[in-house]
């Protein structure tokens, strides 16, 4: 730094930080060194001086090795003489300084946020799903189910006889892939129409309204598989920790469910899987048909009746789960 001519003073409050006492001093810099004149007299090299960063309406402090510390009000003054010594603030400082610096932060800031919700937080959810152990994954969704029967579901009306057929048809079918997941299938009458839920516990539920819209057993099975296609794939848990990230951190770091439990049930009910949850379920759905030798067809079909039963609503913009017809068409052409 080229410092050797003498620089014009700048008034400040010195603390020699051993008591509260103000002492009145003027800085100057000569020859790469910082005097102090007035109340106190005393020098320091630049080199030992520590300057706080440029604020638009804070003092500026300069911290000596001794504790002591320089307050100057004149910041456009003291801007001047350490520019007369070489000095240049950092470039975050700079940035803070110019409205362009700070709308290139905010861009910055908000991209890492949505790179971090679209990509981030599912990759780390499905890692956390695939490290929970299955019997706590079960812990997890043990009362959930009662939580929904007194939120939204009600008892079953099917006959007794009937159930036990679909379960029967249901357990005769081979899974696709080894290590099927223990399920369960519950039957359910319901105030949010045809439906069915995988839980963690391993709990298959399946309302009455479904069962009498379809009609087709074979369609039945192809939404069962469908079904067991999330729990095997830990579809549900994966939701359940990217939609509880403070939870599942906890989980990660203490082992302390209790977040996670109280948040499952409403998760449940507000189930919205993506676009790839629901291909990789239709997926598994078709592969295990075909391996017990069910026509995949008879899924679509039971696609197409839930179409026309929601009065053909059939919203893919922006929505969480494929459009019917996308689904349809994917598993037409798996055929």
């Amino acid at each position: 730094m080229d410092t050797s001519n003498a620089s014009t003073g700048v008034t400040g409050r010195y603390f020699d930080g051993k008591t509260s006492r103000l002492h009145r001093v003027t800085l100057t810099v000569t020859d790469g060194v910082a005097h102090l004149s007035g109340d106190v007299e005393r020098s320091a090299p630049l080199a030992s001086l520590r300057v706080s960063e440029r604020a638009r309406h804070a003092a500026r402090k300069v911290s000596f090795e001794d504790g002591a510390w320089l307050e100057v009000d004149d910041r456009a003054a003291f801007a001047q003489l350490l520019a007369g010594t070489g000095h240049r603030d950092t470039g975050v400082v700079r940035a803070q300084q110019s409205w362009r610096g700070v709308l290139v932060a905010l861009g910055v800031t908000v991209g890492v946020v949505v790179v971090s919700y679209v990509y981030l937080l599912p990759a780390a959810a499905g890692w956390v799903a695939n490290t929970l152990p299955v019997s706590v994954e079960r812990q997890m969704g043990q009362g959930v189910l009662e939580v929904l029967d007194r939120r939204v579901l009600g008892p079953t009306r099917l006959p007794a006889a009937r159930q036990e057929q679909l379960r029967r048809q249901f357990a005769a079918l081979v899974a696709p892939e080894p290590d099927a997941p223990t399920w369960k299938l519950v039957f359910r009458s319901s105030r949010i129409g045809p439906n069915a839920l995988a839980l963690p516990s391993g709990d298959i539920v399946m309302t009455d309204q479904l069962v009498n819209l379809l009609k087709d057993d074979q369609a039945v099975m192809a939404v069962l598989a469908h079904e067991l296609g999330h729990l095997h794939r830990r579809h549900l848990t994966r939701r359940l920790v990217q939609s509880s990230a403070v939870a599942a951190g906890t989980w990660v770091i203490f082992g302390d469910l209790s977040a996670m439990l109280t948040a499952l049930p409403t998760v449940a009910l507000d189930m919205k899987y993506s676009r790839e949850a629901e291909y990789e379920a239709d997926d598994y759905a078709v592969a295990m048909l075909r391996h017990n030798g069910i026509d995949p067809e008879h899924m679509a079909q039971a696609f197409v009746k839930l179409g026309q039963a929601s009065g053909g609503q059939d919203a893919s913009y922006l929505s969480s789960h494929p459009a019917t017809g996308e689904r349809i068409a994917r598993i037409r052409a798996a055929r």
